[in-house]
């Protein structure tokens, strides 16, 4: 592996989000989020799993610093609870919320790894939601406001922000889909609420550059797919650039000042909320750019799905994850070139990738997951063939650092690299732990046969 065409500074990372690893979720003053109230729609979430205890990492975020610090990573990215801040997303702070995130962020500098704070990873407080959520513009505003809440209490210290992750989901699987919390399937709300999203990114970016006492460098988290077409037919060719317009140009292109997509906004057929200075808010100054990948989109024409009109297919006899997600590390390295050349993107951050297996422990309680170790490596060597072709990526994150609530997925796909016993809340480093440990351990010419640190209080091998 050429890790050596990486720079030295190259940050070496897993991802987490709040609501899927914390549990504890009336602890310390704590508000409910839609996705609380989503786990409590019937048939919303497999095995009708809910977020209550996760991976009760609130209470157990020692022994996760044990496993940051055994993994060597240099950065931790990991969202703060929007309803553990403000449990209405109006108002005061909640202190006893706030100050956990505080010691976190003291806890990961003390360990000499660079936190990488997500602002919004999907938890909306509900009282938003009840008073119009993502598709109100007053969310966007409520949303600056927290944002300069937490910079205000965290920003002496932390220096990197994402503001809001994968919009995509919020607006099109949350809004029109409807398979992710709030649950809508109207593609007004839709349509709504991706714009406000987007103008709560900018506003929360003037936000934390106003409250944060160490200069800031800001970015949004997007999840980009490479669209390919099923055939080579004209009809094909057209539903290829719809998907591509849904699922990534409509978010990159406001994000870099070009405003929407003139053929979605025709496609959707829906008026965008669109208010004076609304798209140079969207368009503001970033740092970087976020890039959260899993799996390229084959697209076939498809009339009979509503506005959209194209359907994505499988890819016959491709290899596939745990999820039916086809492994495809080159979209990775795609991703990252398109934004460099078609965005012109200074820095940029492999902010999530990561595969679901079925693991399961051996009798000694490790679990060997050779497909997990041999993913990450060829995505890892993706971005360096990214890095070689010109893409300023600075940082390659796993997802994730724990298994956890995976959304209406439940428990049962495991993305960690650690395992989790969710009867005990036990820890266990997987092989492909030990295997993320050894590519960090490569690029920063430390020789992979030296003694491990302890990992107090949690399994290795």
């Amino acid at each position: 592996m050429r890790l050596h065409m990486l720079p030295r500074d190259f940050r070496w990372g897993v991802a987490t989000s709040a609501f899927q690893i914390e549990g504890a979720t009336s602890a310390d003053g704590r508000g409910p989020s839609i996705w609380d109230d989503f786990c409590r729609t019937p048939l919303a979430v497999s095995n009708a799993d809910d977020g209550k205890l996760a991976a009760d990492s609130y209470h157990r975020w020692h022994e996760d610093l044990d496993l940051l610090r055994y993994l060597q990573v240099t950065s931790y990215r990991f969202s703060i609870a929007w309803p553990r801040v403000q449990p209405t997303g109006r108002g005061a702070v909640n202190t006893a919320g706030l100050d956990h995130y505080d010691r976190m962020v003291d806890d990961t500098l003390a360990a000499g790894i660079t936190p990488l704070v997500t602002l919004y990873h999907w938890d909306l407080p509900s009282a938003l939601q009840a008073s119009g959520g993502w598709a109100s513009r007053d969310t966007a505003l409520r949303f600056a406001d927290y944002a300069g809440l937490v910079a205000d209490r965290l920003g002496d210290r932390v220096t990197d922000w994402c503001t809001i992750n994968e919009p995509l989901c919020c607006a099109w699987i949350g809004h029109l889909e409807g398979t992710m919390a709030p649950g809508c399937r109207d593609l007004r709300s839709a349509v709504h609420a991706s714009h406000h999203l987007l103008l709560g990114h900018g506003l929360a970016v003037r936000s934390v550059r106003a409250h944060a006492r160490q200069a800031a460098s800001l970015g949004i988290v997007l999840n980009l797919s490479p669209c390919e077409p099923a055939t080579a037919s004209d009809a094909d060719a057209r539903a290829v650039e719809r998907a591509d317009g849904h699922i990534n140009r409509w978010w990159l292109d406001a994000l870099h000042g070009r405003g929407y997509p003139s053929d979605m906004v025709a496609l959707y057929g829906i008026e965008v909320p669109i208010e004076d200075g609304d798209m140079n808010t969207i368009a503001e100054r970033c740092d970087f750019v976020g890039i959260n990948y899993y799996f390229r989109v084959r697209v076939v024409a498809d009339e009979t799905v509503a506005t959209l009109r194209f359907r994505q297919i499988p890819v016959e006899g491709a290899p596939v994850t745990a999820m039916g997600w086809e492994i495809y590390p080159s979209g990775l390295r795609d991703a990252l070139i398109r934004v460099t050349k078609e965005y012109g993107a200074t820095t940029l951050y492999v902010t999530e990738s990561g595969a679901a297996f079925d693991d399961e422990p051996d009798s000694g309680g490790f679990v060997h997951d050779p497909q997990r170790s041999e993913y990450l490596a060829r995505h890892v060597e993706a971005t360096i063939e990214a890095a070689e072709n010109g893409a300023p990526v600075r940082g390659y994150y796993c997802w994730s650092l724990l298994d956890n609530f995976e959304w209406a997925y439940g428990y049962r796909p495991r993305f960690g690299l650690s395992y989790v016993n969710y009867a005990t809340q036990h820890r266990t480093i997987k092989h492909s732990g030990l295997s993320f440990r050894d590519i960090i351990r490569q690029h920063r010419n430390v020789p992979t046969g030296e003694a491990a640190d302890q990992l107090d209080g949690t399994s290795r091998r």
